[in-house]
C-alpha cells in the first residue's frame, strides 16, 4: 500500500524502491489538492501519473479523493479501505524510502506472526540502531513507528480514532504502568487529553499508539534502520525540520532473519526512545547534551529485558517456526 499526495520527486524515489520490489498486488491511496493552493492540482496528478506507471505483473488497486481530505481523514480512509480488501498490508507513505530488505523483512514476520495477537505491528524504521545491539534481526518494543510499517487487518478494525476509552484508561494509570517517568506520562496524557477533547492535531497516528498500548500489544522492530524519512523540507505537512535523530539512513538487513526466543517489550529501548525522539524539547535538549558528555559511549542492554507490561500481561514463547 503506497499513500500519496503532492510531492513527485520524493514519490518517484519510493515507487522506485516499490517497483523493484515488485509486488504482485499494489494498492494506491492518494490525496486531493487543497482549495486556493496554486499549481497543487497539476502536482497531484504528477503524482497520481508516477505510482499509476505500473509495468509489472501487478493488480493494482486505486483509491484517489477528488477533494483534500486532510493527512487524518485521508490516511484513516486509506487504510479503512485497504483493510476491506486485504487481510494485511505493507504501508509506504511518499516520503519513506525504503531499503530492499524491507519488504521480505515485513513479508517474513507479518506471516509468522499472522495469528499472534499479542504482535501489533511491524516496524520498519529504528532511530536507535546505533545505540542497542542484540543478536538477533529484529526484538519487540511498546513503541510505535509508522514511517514504513506492515501490519494486519485483525490489529486495524481495534483502531480507536476517538480514543473513546480515554477517561478510563487514563484514570485506570495505564501509562504510569508503561512508563515509569512522570514526565513522559505527563507527555502522552496531554496528547490523549487533546485528541479525547477533539482540540488535537490532525493525524491519525496519536491514536494508533493509543490503540497499540490500551491493547496491551508489542511491536516489532527490525535491528536495522530499514526505511529513511526522505520528506524533511518546508512543503512537508509535520517533519519540516532536518532531525539528525530521526533522519538516518535506511540499512540492509541480512537474511536469513535471526528470530528472538521470546515475544516481550524491551523496556530499555521504549524509555530510551521516548528521551529521544518522542519527549518534549526540554528532554530532548538534555538527552543531546548527555549525548554529547559521553562522547559516543554507546548503550548495550540485555536481550533477556523483563517485559515491561509483566504487570498486565504473561510472557508469550514465541512458537511460531
Amino acid at each position: 500500500m503506497l499513500i500519496v499526495f503532492n510531492r513527485p520527486e520524493l514519490t518517484r524515489r519510493v515507487f522506485d524502491a516499490v517497483a523493484a520490489a515488485k509486488p504482485t498486488q499494489l494498492l494506491l491511496v492518494a490525496d486531493g489538492p487543497r482549495r486556493g493552493r496554486e499549481g497543487e492540482a497539476a502536482l497531484c496528478e504528477q503524482v497520481r501519473s508516477i505510482v499509476s506507471s505500473v509495468d509489472w505483473p501487478c493488480h493494482v488497486e486505486e483509491n484517489f479523493a477528488t477533494e483534500n481530505l486532510g493527512c487524518r481523514r485521508r490516511v484513516i480512509s486509506g487504510l479503512n479501505w485497504a483493510f476491506s480488501l486485504v487481510d494485511e498490508a505493507i504501508i509506504l507513505e511518499d516520503d519513506c524510502l525504503p531499503d530492499a530488505s524491507f519488504f521480505p523483512f515485513c513479508s517474513e514476520l507479518l506471516q509468522r506472526y499472522r495469528d499472534c495477537h499479542q504482535v501489533g505491528f511491524i516496524a520498519g524504521g529504528n532511530f536507535l540502531e546505533e545505540s542497542f545491539y542484540l543478536d538477533y534481526s529484529y526484538y519487540f518494543t511498546l513503541i510505535t513507528p509508522i514511517w514504513g510499517w506492515a501490519t494486519w487487518r485483525r490489529s486495524w478494525r481495534q483502531y480507536d480514532e476517538r480514543i473513546s476509552t480515554w477517561p478510563n484508561v487514563k484514570e485506570g494509570k495505564l501509562l504510569n504502568h508503561l512508563f515509569p517517568n512522570r514526565r513522559i506520562v505527563d507527555y502522552w496524557t496531554n496528547i490523549f487529553d487533546g485528541m479525547y477533547r477533539g482540540i488535537g492535531p490532525d493525524t491519525w497516528d496519536y491514536q494508533w499508539t493509543y490503540t497499540c498500548w490500551t491493547r496491551g500489544w508489542v511491536n516489532v522492530f527490525p535491528a536495522r534502520n530499514l526505511v529513511q524519512n526522505i520528506g524533511f523540507g518546508e512543503d512537508a505537512t509535520h517533519t519540516r525540520r532536518v532531525d539528525p535523530i530521526t533522519a538516518i539512513p535506511a540499512r540492509s538487513l541480512p537474511f536469513p532473519l535471526r528470530h528472538p526466543p521470546a515475544i516481550t517489550a524491551w523496556p530499555e529501548h521504549a524509555m530510551e526512545f521516548q528521551n529521544r525522539v518522542y519527549a518534549p524539547n526540554i528532554l530532548r535538549r538534555a538527552y543531546r547534551k548527555l549525548e554529547r558528555a559521553l562522547r559516543g559511549d554507546r548503550i548495550k542492554r540485555s536481550t533477556q529485558a523483563p517485559s515491561i507490561l509483566s504487570q498486565e500481561a504473561q510472557m508469550y514463547k514465541d512458537t511460531s517456526e
